[in-house]
């Protein structure tokens, strides 16, 4: 805990007041409040592309401990647009630590705060649901930072994949590979990227607004499309490329945004749930082996229940064993299948890595 204590406060949209002290960036900031269950892994989180316009709680009582290092990092920077924690540490344990968290966010401009009960404010997250808040260690006034906040727009109905999605292709990989996967790149995550390459892929990846016959011209083999951040029902342009790339009869598999992108491309409605999933532990059944996976998960929208369990040409997969909500599709007469949650799992178990050898084994 850092020894210059400053004073923040933490905002929600519904009044509710948490007093802390300030880490990282002095400033204020603001964003959708959502918080990660895992103990472990917050470079990966904290980097995770889908976490963009959003204010993060770390559940861990200590966050920090184990410092930071430039190779656990998802993408090029931080993504998370705040950071809630009980204990944010400046001493970190890790030998290969490159430094501490604090010099980290303060780096990446992150705004965050200590001292907060983040088992209090986490259990009002679950019973009032996912709110924007601002944190701010340079305004103390209430009736201030409730104007602020005013000005922050909603998640439901935002688009933001193409404002953090690639500006160019670029390629991975071996150029003589065998295979080739086009990328449509929303938010795509570092690893995910990886488990492709290691299996033998050379990947090419497209911004976010790529038409179908610019990927053509790579002459893939198959369709990856990438989580990403913010509401897949405002993404008319994804949902129109997808619906062009399926007529292909190519593989296609989607990972979170992802797999929304391909429920709505087969007129699947999504909806804002009501606080999200977010963490290492998940538990899913796999309906097809009806074994279960302990799954890395983070999204707030999900795909319809009922639609698309009545949707002809749709079969559910997977579901989450906690609230029966759908974690996995294909579709019945296409090679094109999809997960909700994030088997390239960093952080997380390895029990979904599979997926990536069932797009491969299609392509082949």
């Amino acid at each position: 805990m850092t020894q210059t204590r400053q004073p923040a406060t933490l905002l929600l949209a519904d009044g509710h007041v948490f007093q802390g002290f300030s880490f990282g960036k002095k400033g204020t900031t603001t964003g959708e409040i959502c918080f990660n269950t895992g103990m472990t892994g917050y470079q990966e989180v904290f980097t995770d592309p889908s976490y963009t316009g959003q204010v993060l709680i770390m559940n861990n009582v200590h966050v920090g401990n184990y410092g930071v290092k430039s190779a656990d990092v998802e993408s090029g920077s931080i993504k998370i647009r705040g950071l809630i924690a009980r204990n944010l540490e400046e001493q970190f344990s890790r030998i290969q630590a490159e430094g501490n968290l604090d010099e980290y966010l303060v780096k990446n401009n992150i705004v965050a705060i200590e001292g907060v009960d983040t088992r209090a404010l986490v259990a009002h997250i679950r019973t009032k649901g996912a709110m924007n808040c601002i944190i701010s260690s340079e305004i103390s006034d209430i009736a201030e930072l409730k104007a602020e906040l005013a000005k922050t727009p909603d998640m439901d109905g935002l688009e933001l994949a193409s404002t953090i999605s690639t500006t160019e292709e670029y390629e991975l990989g071996d150029p003589g590979a065998a295979m080739k996967v086009a990328v449509l790149d929303f938010g795509v995550k570092k690893h995910i990227l990886e488990c492709l390459v290691t299996r033998g892929a050379y990947v090419r990846v497209h911004p976010a607004k790529t038409p179908l016959s610019r990927l053509k011209e790579f002459n893939p083999d198959g369709y990856f499309i990438s989580n990403g951040p913010g509401d897949p029902a405002a993404m008319p342009y994804a949902i129109d490329t997808l619906k062009d790339i399926l007529k292909e009869d190519k593989p296609v598999f989607g990972i979170c945004l992802g797999h929304q992108l391909l429920a709505l491309a087969n007129g699947i409605p999504t909806f804002k749930m009501h606080h999200g999933h977010r963490g290492l532990n998940h538990p899913v059944k796999n309906l097809i082996t009806g074994q279960c996976e302990i799954t890395t998960q983070n999204h707030g929208f999900g795909v319809d229940p009922e639609a698309v369990r009545n949707h002809p040409d749709v079969e559910v997969t997977h579901v989450n064993l906690n609230d029966s909500s759908i974690e996995g599709i294909r579709l019945k007469n296409k090679k094109a299948f999809s997960v909700q949650y994030h088997p390239e799992s960093t952080p997380g178990p390895h029990d979904s890595r599979y997926l990536f050898d069932s797009f491969v084994d299609m392509m082949k």
